[in-house]
């Protein structure tokens, strides 16, 4: 069960770095003091309870939302709106059967702005959308009504879109949600590949780390404003996590599989057993 470092050392700026950051809202604060420098092909799993401020810190890293202290850098640049560098997988939302959308449209919308509708030709486009589309194995359905699609099907899709103007860092949103087993599987297997075949730095939020336990190579949790970062095996343990909850949590090691028992109920993910919650003291 140990991490799998993939970091690639050339050189260069990572392809996120957060220093000393804090967030907060009116009296409410999430954290403060975060430091995090995410190399390129580094898998990065973003983990926590309700309210913790993980979608909160992707819009940071996105330019959507301002720290109330500290940077955020991508590749060496101040984090900004509508970076090239940055691919971003939104919460999953099953989209409307009736939506005339291809799944090829919705690709073509990484290129062309996020607007609806087919986009506009240039030379060379449709070879980037079909390439793409091949490479995360949807090519398949890409003339079909993404609404038509399954599940897994969509969250491909998505990824083709977050992955086709060719970015160094992946933001994943809670990509499992709704997704069974077999597809979870295998939407974080496709994560990891694009990660070691193109260097991809991958921030990946996420209520389950089981599925992506094989993967990741470090853990930021978040919890009560405060965080911890370090290896599955540094943060995942009793001592950390209780230290965070103060409040007494246990994890326990089953195979392949971690399972944690403890977090109060208030703070668990509606219509989920955070990472496999299995009671509350």
């Amino acid at each position: 069960m140990s991490s799998r470092p993939t970091a690639v050392n050339t050189g260069n700026p990572p392809a996120l770095a957060i220093d000393a950051a804090s967030l907060r809202f009116g009296q409410r604060q999430l954290w403060s003091g975060l430091s995090l420098a995410v190399e390129p092909g580094e898998f990065v799993a973003v983990l926590g309870a309700n309210g913790s401020g993980k979608t909160s810190l992707l819009k940071v890293i996105l330019g959507q939302q301002h720290l109330t202290a500290g940077t955020v850098f991508i590749g060496g640049r101040p984090a900004h709106r509508g970076s090239d560098d940055i691919g971003y997988v939104p919460q999953q939302r099953r989209i409307d059967t009736h939506t005339p959308l291809r799944a090829r449209d919705l690709v073509g919308q990484g290129i062309d702005g996020h607007r609806w509708g087919i986009g506009w030709p240039r030379p060379g486009r449709r070879r980037q959308i079909e390439a793409i589309l091949d490479k995360v194995g949807a090519i398949g359905y890409a003339d079909m009504p993404v609404g038509l699609l399954s599940g897994g099907e969509q969250q491909r899709v998505r990824i083709a879109q977050a992955l086709v103007s060719d970015p160094h860092l992946l933001l994943c949103d809670e990509p499992l949600l709704s997704l069974d087993p077999r597809s979870q599987g295998t939407i974080t297997a496709l994560v990891d590949r694009r990660r070691h075949a193109e260097g991809t730095a991958v921030v990946f939020v996420t209520h389950e780390i089981n599925p992506v336990l094989p993967y990741v190579d470090r853990v930021l949790y978040l919890a009560g404003g405060q965080f911890r970062v370090g290896s599955v095996e540094e943060v995942l343990n009793s001592r950390t996590l209780s230290d965070l909850y103060q409040t007494p949590v246990e994890v326990i090691r089953a195979s392949d599989r971690i399972l944690v028992a403890g977090i109060p109920e208030s703070l668990r993910h509606p219509g989920h057993d955070a990472h496999h919650v299995v009671g509350a003291s």
